[in-house]
């Protein structure tokens, strides 16, 4: 189990990306939403799809739920 944070900055793709707690990149991220304590990033990708719709797995935390 791990917390995820969704990126309150789009991404210049239109992605909100989600991070793990522990991710290098999220440390720059000064603008983010608590998406609570998850077993996968699948679940926290859910999360943060009911509030941003094309949200997006970071490529280097959250590689099983990223998509080009």
């Amino acid at each position: 189990m791990a917390d995820y944070y969704v990126n309150d900055n789009i991404q210049s793709n239109g992605d909100h990306e989600v991070h793990k707690e522990n991710c290098y990149w999220l440390s720059f991220v000064l603008n983010k939403t608590y998406l609570g304590n998850h077993s996968t990033c699948h679940s926290a990708i859910k999360e943060a799809k009911k509030t941003y719709p094309q949200s997006n797995g970071c490529y280097f935390c959250s590689n099983e739920c990223h998509t080009q």
